[in-house]
């Protein structure tokens, strides 16, 4: 019997990385839980091994410190043997006007979202040469396919990833790996929260109201599940999506078309 394909996801102690790392699992992927913090990818591998999955829990790893990259990939590797399919879910979405948006704000939401990206992958790319039939998913946002005001360094940061996205996917299209992104609207995660917080703190309003100002930009009227989230990312991790690549496909109830 082989072994498991091994998924290494950035970003799976909460939110959209969250889930996308517990449905691999439950579909007979080693999944390597990576984020810095210890107590969230705990708490995703208790789910996955209550499952009867398989999960490993890698810690302390900050995608914009090369080293730290280098040595969370060693462990991964070790643990589940070399990286078939990797999902670049690391991201934050501070929120500030333009003008008062940092130097500071700017480099670090760039460095997590988009050069934590490309570090992360160009790191893992050899391993999954060698695994074969690799995958590589971005997850975006539809802030990577459009403007949004008071996220100008996160918006610039998703277009970069979708960017980055397309190019690595003709340098390796006559290769078997596809590079795909996945652009969510706004999805009901903890991300989110932060964003209501913001809006609550700024206009007085109530959360419950700043949600439905959030979910108005969707033309369904609804917010988009981590779950909707993550059946577009088993799509494209399986076998029937080896001609899909170089995309970027908005999951947002029609909000962005095209793209």
């Amino acid at each position: 019997m082989s072994a498991p394909r091994h998924a290494f996801v950035t970003g799976a102690g909460t939110g959209i990385g969250r889930a996308i790392a517990v449905a691999l699992a439950a579909k007979g992927l080693a999944v390597s839980l990576v984020g810095r913090r210890a107590a969230p990818l705990q708490e995703v591998a208790a789910e996955i091994k209550a499952a009867g999955g398989h999960g490993f829990v890698v810690d302390g790893l900050d995608v914009t410190d090369a080293a730290a990259i280098e040595q969370g990939i060693a462990r991964a590797i070790q643990k589940f043997g070399d990286v078939s399919v990797l999902v670049n879910s690391a991201g934050e979405a501070p929120s500030a006007p333009f003008e008062k948006t940092s130097l500071e704000v700017w480099n670090h939401v760039l460095a997590l979202n988009l050069t934590g990206t490309f570090q992360v992958t160009q790191a893992l790319l050899p391993s999954i040469r060698r695994a074969g039939k690799g995958r590589i998913v971005n997850i975006a946002s539809t802030a990577g396919l459009t403007g949004y005001p008071y996220v100008s360094a996160y918006c610039a940061a998703k277009h970069g990833v979708v960017g980055l996205t397309r190019a690595l996917a003709l340098e390796l299209a006559r290769s078997d790996i596809t590079v795909n992104a996945v652009c969510p609207g706004f999805t009901d995660t903890p991300l989110l929260d932060s964003a209501v917080a913001t809006i609550t703190g700024k206009t007085g309003r109530t959360a419950d109201e700043a949600r439905a100002s959030l979910a108005k930009a969707n033309p369904q009227g609804r917010l988009v599940t981590p779950d909707e989230v993550t059946d577009t990312v088993l799509w494209l991790v399986g076998e029937g999506a080896s001609a899909i690549t170089g995309q970027a496909i908005a999951v947002a109830g029609g909000e962005v078309m095209g793209g």
